[in-house]
C-alpha cells in the first residue's frame, strides 16, 4: 500500500491512469533495492516530493484516517505535535499551498520526534539520511501509526515514567501504564 505522500505525488505528477500505476510501481522500494542504482533512483525521484503543495496530501491523510475510523482533529493533533503548528498556523500552509519543503523549513520539530522509529514504504525511519525526506516520512509513520489503531498517547511518543534511582516498577494493571513505586 501506498503512503499518502506517494499517492499524492503519483496522482499529481502522472499525465493518465497508465502513468499513475508505473510511477506508483517505481516508487515502491523494496529490501533488495536498499543499495544500489534503483535505490539512488528512488531518492531522486522522492525528492520532488519536496515540491509537491502539502495541501494536495493533507486530504489523503484526511481519506485515509477516517477509513479507519479516525478524524480529521486527531491529524491535527499529530500535525501539531510534530511541527509546532497551531490550528491558524496549520490552516495558512493549507490555504498557501506551501510546500512540503516550506512546510518544514516553517516548523520547529518536536525534540522527541527522533523516537519514532519503523520502517515506511521498506525504508527505516531513523536511517533515512536526507532531513527533509526524514520529516516527511516521519509524519507518513505517525498517520499510519494512528491509522493502525494506536492509542495517541503512544503516537505522540508521550514519555513513560521512569522510575527514579533505587524505585522499581509495578507491573501493569488492568493496560495501565507502570508507575513507579519506592522499594
Amino acid at each position: 500500500m501506498l503512503s499518502a505522500v506517494q499517492a499524492g505525488y503519483a496522482a499529481a505528477h502522472s499525465d493518465n491512469e497508465q502513468n499513475s500505476k508505473r510511477n506508483a510501481r517505481k516508487d515502491h522500494v523494496h529490501v533488495s533495492d536498499a543499495i544500489g542504482l534503483r535505490a539512488v533512483s528512488y531518492a531522486v525521484r522522492m525528492s520532488r516530493i519536496f515540491g509537491v503543495a502539502f495541501a494536495s496530501i493533507y486530504p489523503l491523510y484526511v481519506a485515509k484516517l477516517e477509513r479507519k475510523g479516525r478524524t480529521r482533529a486527531e491529524l491535527d493533533q499529530v500535525i501539531e505535535w510534530l511541527t509546532g503548528f497551531d490550528e491558524q498556523a496549520l490552516r495558512a500552509h493549507l490555504n498557501g499551498q506551501t510546500t512540503f519543503e516550506g512546510v518544514f523549513a516553517d516548523a520547529q520539530l518536536n525534540p522527541n520526534a527522533k523516537l519514532i522509529t519503523g520502517v515506511i514504504c521498506g525504508v527505516r525511519v531513523e536511517e533515512i539520511d536526507d532531513p527533509l525526506m526524514q520529516k516527511i516520512r516521519y509524519l507518513d509513520k505517525l498517520v499510519d501509526e494512528l491509522a493502525k489503531g494506536k492509542p495517541m498517547e503512544k503516537v505522540l511518543r508521550a514519555p513513560a515514567l521512569v522510575p527514579e534511582e533505587g524505585q522499581t516498577r509495578r507491573p501493569p494493571e488492568n493496560g495501565r501504564p507502570s508507575r513507579p513505586v519506592s522499594g
